[in-house]
């Protein structure tokens, strides 16, 4: 099993790019929200941790991005309790993907947090800035304040891009989008 990483910006299609490659893919933002919907463990964690700020199980989003809001200690405090939590849930999908010739990781930490492994076929998801950040205000939930904490745990993306062989161009249309992808698997299946 070759395993595709893809990284880049908050806001620069990693995950529509992902779904379009065809093959199974981990979403941890996905799993998240699902911890969140389903997890007591998780809000058991989360609660102990931010006691008067997440208090509602189900865990509500916006009780996060308050507390996150209010203190940087606190994405610390979280991204302590729900990054182990995914990286199980990863490693969950990567036994039961084995036989598989290739998957996909839509992590966005997974540099920061150390979560790839020295033989991933990294791409960088490429978009322009000024079409992410619009994209991004048409949100439903888009947060500014939520937008510069993420971003300020993340690694710059001249590095992510260094650490990467090949680069996707997005400019969201699913038509280049695609061509873009089958190009780059191409050179993937060849090396």
């Amino acid at each position: 099993m070759k395993r595709i990483a893809l990284v880049g910006g908050i806001g620069s299609g990693k995950s529509y790019a992902a779904k379009n490659f065809g093959y199974p893919v981990f979403n941890a933002d996905d799993e998240v929200d699902k911890l969140y919907r389903t997890s007591k463990t998780c809000f058991k964690k989360i609660n102990k941790a931010l006691p008067n700020l997440v208090v509602s199980y189900p865990i509500k989003k916006n009780e996060m991005t308050n507390a996150i809001i209010k203190n940087d200690l606190n994405l610390k405090k979280i991204v302590k309790i729900i990054h182990p939590l995914v990286r199980k849930k990863m490693n969950l999908f990567l036994k039961k993907m084995q036989s598989r010739k290739f998957i996909i990781l839509d992590i966005p930490l997974l540099l920061e947090n150390k979560l790839n492994n020295k033989n991933d076929i990294l791409i960088f998801v490429q978009s322009n800035r000024a079409k992410i950040y619009k994209r991004l205000k048409k949100r439903k939930n888009f947060n500014y304040g939520l937008f510069k904490k993420f971003k300020k745990i993340q690694l710059p993306l001249e590095v992510k891009k260094k650490k990467c062989k090949y680069i996707l161009k997005n400019n969201f249309t699913k038509l280049s989008l695609k061509k873009n992808i089958r190009e780059i698997l191409k050179k993937i299946k060849n090396d």
